[in-house]
């Protein structure tokens, strides 16, 4: 199975693939279901398709929105430049927008996208007839479901989210945002109003809020946990996926590296008839989450995909920066977040066993200037009494105030 993960920018991009993906879902500044990304730009689509095809990785790019007469006025020319820069595959939902391509680039690979709601062997074979290479599963779906798709349509190939947020309507698919914000989820702007507190009101008593949930949980009704299904990819493997997805365009350089690499080791345990580590499993909980669940995975079981509690993240670990470069004295840090001296901070790297804390004894700032801690926004300077590898991450523990 392909490690697919998501790249809301080209710098998230190359992290993916420098931390174990195998391939990348991103989107130009159009068509995209995640528009307030920052997203690529044409040159730094030509760019991402050499960097990763560099590396023999995949590039998939996203035309998944539900498009509009204006969108298909707009869509040739972009189709027929993804199809000149030689990106891997096109995702696609709307059958308007997948004939577009079929007539206009008709050798470019086109995966069904999971907002296309595909959770029928039957809808699979509909998109596999009509020329798609791949299905992108709603997430709705048990694992024996998907089994039995890929019995019924060997040669399509499946894909599934494994891990991050999941939507209250079915896989997004949802009208909520466009009615309370004008903002439209199914044109790439949810601004996930589900995930908000609610509290019925009595129109003559304005100033009176009633729980809708009568138990000691408020009122979170419509906020999903998030998906987590590292322990389960054996089974996913055996039931023909022949690709696992990590949701998070909108996420954090630190979210879309240490999961690429956390899913990338997990395949290679199972791979070798070994089990998850505790270590790697641990490791989800050091990345920004809601409540993990394994979905629909087993069936349909509310108590596991709702959470009525809270809908605030959980946030263990600090992302404070990116090792721009590295040599035998010292290692220069591209600030996210404070740290000082005596803190004890992490490095982490795409090989997992190369993690280590390290004590700060000395900061300096990009002038050589020695400090006490550090500001968002700057360069610090660190020595250390030894090389390190490339491409590291830094993280600090937070801890209760």
């Amino acid at each position: 199975m392909e490690v697919l993960s998501p790249a809301g920018s080209l710098e998230k991009l190359k992290y993916a693939i420098n931390y174990g993906a195998d391939a990348i879902y991103t989107s130009g500044k159009l068509f995209g279901l995640r528009a307030k990304a920052s997203n690529l730009t044409e040159d730094e689509l030509k760019e991402a398709v050499n960097f990763c095809h560099s590396k023999d990785k995949k590039i998939y790019v996203t035309l998944n929105i539900f498009g509009h007469n204006k969108d298909i006025d707009l869509l040739p020319p972009f189709i027929k430049f993804l199809d000149k820069i030689q990106v891997d595959a096109v995702i696609v939902s709307d059958p308007g927008i997948f004939s577009l391509v079929r007539e206009i680039a008709p050798n470019l690979p086109i995966h069904i996208s999971t907002q296309a709601n595909v959770v029928s062997w039957k809808g699979a074979e509909f998109w596999y007839k009509l020329g798609a290479e791949r299905v992108i599963l709603a997430r709705e779906l048990s694992i024996k479901e998907i089994k039995e798709i890929h019995k019924k349509v060997p040669k399509l190939q499946l894909e599934i989210f494994v891990h991050g947020a999941m939507c209250i309507s079915y896989s997004g698919r949802c009208l909520l945002s466009a009615f309370l914000n004008n903002r439209s989820a199914n044109q790439g702007l949810c601004t996930q109003p589900c995930r908000w507190e609610y509290a019925l009101v009595e129109k003559t008593r304005p100033n009176e809020e009633f729980d809708i949930q009568e138990d000691q949980y408020g009122s979170y009704i419509m906020n999903s946990k998030d998906l987590s299904l590292l322990n389960r990819l054996q089974e996913i493997q055996e039931a023909g996926v022949c690709s696992i997805k990590i949701e998070g365009r909108m996420k954090s350089l630190y979210y879309v590296a240490n999961l690429s690499r956390i899913y990338k080791k997990g395949l290679e345990n199972i791979n070798s008839g070994k089990a998850i580590s505790e270590k790697l499993l641990s490791e989800l909980d050091k990345i920004s989450h809601r409540v993990y669940a394994e979905g629909f995975f087993d069936g349909f079981d509310s108590s596991n995909t709702q959470n009525y509690e809270s809908s605030t993240y959980i946030r263990t670990h600090q992302f404070i920066g990116e090792i721009i470069s590295t040599n035998e004295k010292s290692v220069t840090i591209n600030i996210k977040a404070k740290f000082s001296l005596n803190d004890t901070i992490e490095f982490i790297f795409p090989e997992i066993e190369k993690d280590f804390l390290w004590k700060v004894d000395n900061i300096q700032n990009e002038f050589g200037q020695m400090i006490e801690f550090t500001k968002p926004n700057t360069i610090a300077i660190v020595n250390l009494p030894f090389l390190i590898p490339e491409n590291g991450i830094v993280r600090i523990e937070k801890h209760a105030e």
